[in-house]
C-alpha cells in the first residue's frame, strides 16, 4: 500500500508522525529535568505545552527562567530545535505534497496514440515544427520530465504527459500506437528513450536530435531510423550565406559566360530606388537590368510585375550587364565581397562555421571572449575595440554565432552600428527573437529551431523540404508559349516571379532587347529566378529544359 503513495505523500506521514513522538520526547525530558534539577515539578500536560511551544517556536508562557545550567542548555537546543524544523518543514514537506496535488492536473501516462506523433523533451529545436503542427491540426503529444516546463506547455493548450523516464519507463507503455517519435533530449536521454519505445514495440519511424555527430552510428545501432545534428546543419546554413565559395550565389550561370552578371544591392535609406515601385523605375527599360527579387528581414521574395515595391534597407538581386550593372550600383549601394569573414562566438556552432569556411579556403577572424586554439582576437564583440581589431569593417561578411539571444540583439545593433554596409548574419536560439535581430539590423537570421523544423517536417508532415536559403537559379529553357511575345512585356511573366536575360538565337546570345524583339519559336531562353519560380515559368509557358550543346 505505501509502495504506491508519491514520494512527497510519504514524507508528509512520516512529518506526522515524527512531530507527535518529538512532542513526546521533548515533554518527558523537560519534566524530568524540572522535577529533579529545578525543584520545580510540571505536570505531564504542562510539559506537553511547553515542548509544543519551543518547536513552534510561538514563546511560553509561565515558564521563562530556568536555573539549572542542564536545564538551560536542554531549552537552548530545543529553541534550536524549533527553528531548523520551521525551515525544514515547509520546503522539504509540506510544499512537495501540494506540488504534486497540483500535477494531478497533468497526464503521467500516453495517452492513446494512433495517428499521433510523440516528441521526448521539449526545446528550442523543435519550437519551430509544434507551431507547424498547430497550423496543420497535426496531433502530438510532448513527454516532458521537467514539471515547471511541463506546466507552461499545458498552460500553452499543448498535449503534455510528465515523469521521469529513468524512474518509470511504464509510462510510454502505449508508444506503440504512435506515428513516429522524435527525440530531442542530450544524447543519453535519446538513446535511453530510443531503447524503452523499441522494447515496448514501436516500429514506427524514430528521428533523434543529436549534439554530436560522433553518436549518429550508435543511436541507428540502438534503434534510431535517422539521426540530425541541427546544430551542424545550422554551422553550415551561416557559412554558406556568408561565402559564395560554398554556396554559388546562381547555379547554371556560367552558361552566360562574362555577358551576364548578377550582383546584390542594399537600398540605403535615402537611394532613389527606396520605398519606390518597380513600375515606376523603369530599371529594365531605361538600365537594361532585371531585379529577380529582394532580401527584406532575411526572406527572399521574387519580384511579380510592376507593384512591387523596393524597401529600404532591402538586399536587390540584380541580373544584367556589368556595364549595366554598374549604373545600378550608383543607385543603391553594393554588396562587398571582398575582404576575410569575421565570427564572433566560437562554440559548437561557430566551429561549425569555421570549419566549411576553412575547408573552402576562405579568409577568416575568429572572435571570442576566452582564448582558445583558434581564437584570433580575445574580447567582447560589443566593444568597439574588439571589432576595429577584427577589422568588422573591412570584412565581406560577420558571422554572430553568440549563446545568449539577448547578447545576440545587442551585438547585432552595435556591429551594423560601426560597419553599416557590411552583411551581417546572426544565429538565433529560439524563433520567436528573429524579428527583434532584423529590427536591430541583422541581413540574415537562422535558427536551430527552423532547421530542424524544416528537417523534421519533411519526414512527419509530408511537406517538400523548404531550403533555409532561397537560391538563385539560370535554366535554359525552350521559347514554349511566350514565343511572339517580348521577353519582358508578358503579365503572365510577371506573375511567375521569373526573369528571361538573355536569348540564344543562331548560335548568338542576344541580352539586350529593344522594343520590337520578338522570341521566336526556335529561341533558347535564359531564364532567372528561384527553384519555385522557375516551376512556376515552366508551367505557365509549356517550357521545357533544354540541353546545352558546345562544339
Amino acid at each position: 500500500m505505501l509502495s504506491k503513495l508519491k514520494r512527497s505523500t510519504k514524507r508528509l506521514l512520516a512529518l506526522l508522525a515524527i512531530l507527535p513522538a518529538t512532542v513526546l520526547i521533548l515533554g518527558t525530558i523537560y519534566m524530568l529535568g524540572m522535577e529533579h534539577l529545578e525543584g520545580a515539578p510540571r505536570t505531564f500536560l504542562q510539559s506537553l505545552q511547553w515542548a509544543s511551544e519551543t518547536l513552534t517556536t510561538t514563546g511560553y508562557g509561565g515558564d521563562s527562567h530556568w536555573n539549572h545550567p542542564a536545564v538551560a542548555l536542554f531549552v537552548i537546543l530545543g529553541q534550536f530545535m524549533g527553528q531548523f524544523l520551521v525551515f525544514l518543514i515547509f520546503p522539504i514537506f509540506v510544499l512537495p505534497y501540494f506540488e504534486e496535488q497540483f500535477e494531478v492536473r497533468l497526464q503521467h501516462v500516453l495517452p492513446p496514440m494512433a495517428g499521433k506523433v510523440l516528441f521526448y523533451r521539449y526545446g528550442p529545436a523543435i519550437e519551430s515544427l509544434l507551431e507547424e503542427f498547430n497550423r496543420t491540426d497535426s496531433p502530438f503529444v510532448i513527454f516532458e520530465e521537467d514539471m515547471t516546463l511541463a506546466r507552461n506547455l499545458r498552460d500553452r493548450g499543448y498535449n503534455v504527459v510528465f515523469g521521469k523516464l529513468a524512474e518509470d519507463s511504464s509510462v510510454l507503455m502505449r508508444v506503440k500506437q504512435a506515428k513516429a517519435v522524435v527525440t530531442n533530449a542530450g544524447d543519453h536521454g535519446n538513446a535511453t528513450c530510443a531503447l524503452i519505445v523499441r522494447e515496448f514495440g514501436f516500429s514506427g519511424p524514430l528521428y533523434a536530435l543529436a549534439d554530436d555527430p560522433l553518436y549518429r552510428p550508435p543511436m541507428l545501432q540502438i534503434g534510431a531510423t535517422d539521426v540530425f545534428t541541427p546544430a551542424h546543419v545550422l554551422g553550415a546554413a551561416l557559412a554558406s550565406r556568408a561565402s559564395t565559395r560554398i554556396s554559388p550565389p546562381a547555379e547554371g550561370m556560367h552558361l552566360l559566360g562574362t555577358k551576364v552578371g548578377m550582383a546584390e544591392f542594399r537600398v540605403r535609406e535615402g537611394s532613389p530606388l527606396a520605398g519606390q515601385r518597380l513600375g515606376d523605375l523603369h530599371l529594365r527599360q531605361q538600365h537594361g537590368v532585371s531585379v529577380i527579387g529582394q532580401w527584406y528581414a532575411g526572406v527572399f521574395t521574387t519580384t511579380k510585375g510592376p507593384e512591387t515595391r523596393i524597401e529600404s534597407g532591402a538586399i536587390l538581386v540584380v541580373v544584367g550587364t556589368p556595364a549595366n550593372l554598374e549604373k545600378v550600383e550608383r543607385m543603391a549601394m553594393p554588396i562587398r565581397r571582398t575582404g576575410p569573414i569575421v565570427l564572433a562566438g566560437y562554440g559548437s556552432v561557430g566551429r561549425k562555421v569555421i570549419e566549411m569556411l576553412h575547408d573552402a579556403s576562405e579568409n577568416c577572424i575568429v572572435i571570442d571572449r576566452i582564448s582558445t586554439p583558434g581564437v584570433d582576437v580575445v574580447g567582447n564583440v560589443l566593444e568597439q575595440g574588439t571589432l576595429r581589431q577584427a577589422g568588422v569593417r573591412e570584412a565581406s561578411a560577420v558571422i554572430l554565432a553568440l549563446g545568449d539571444d539577448s547578447e545576440s540583439v545587442f551585438a547585432t545593433a552595435v556591429v551594423r552600428d560601426y560597419a553599416p554596409g557590411v552583411p551581417l548574419i546572426v544565429r538565433v536560439i529560439r524563433a520567436p527573437n528573429t524579428t527583434r535581430l532584423y529590427r536591430s539590423g541583422a541581413d540574415f537570421a537562422i535558427s536551430v529551431g527552423q532547421v530542424a523544423g524544416q528537417i523534421l517536417a519533411y519526414h512527419l508532415l509530408d511537406e517538400q523540404i523548404i531550403a533555409v536559403e532561397n537560391r538563385i537559379k539560370f535554366s535554359r529553357l525552350s521559347a514554349g508559349t511566350l514565343a511572339g511575345s517580348h521577353p519582358w512585356r508578358s503579365e503572365a511573366l510577371e506573375r511567375t516571379g521569373a526573369k528571361v536575360v538573355a536569348v540564344e538565337r543562331a548560335g548568338e546570345v542576344i541580352v539586350e532587347f529593344d522594343d520590337v524583339f520578338l522570341v521566336r519559336p526556335d529561341d533558347i531562353l535564359f531564364v532567372c529566378g528561384s527553384i519555385s519560380s522557375l516551376d512556376r515559368y515552366q508551367l505557365a509557358f509549356q517550357a521545357t529544359t533544354t540541353i546545352e550543346v558546345r562544339a
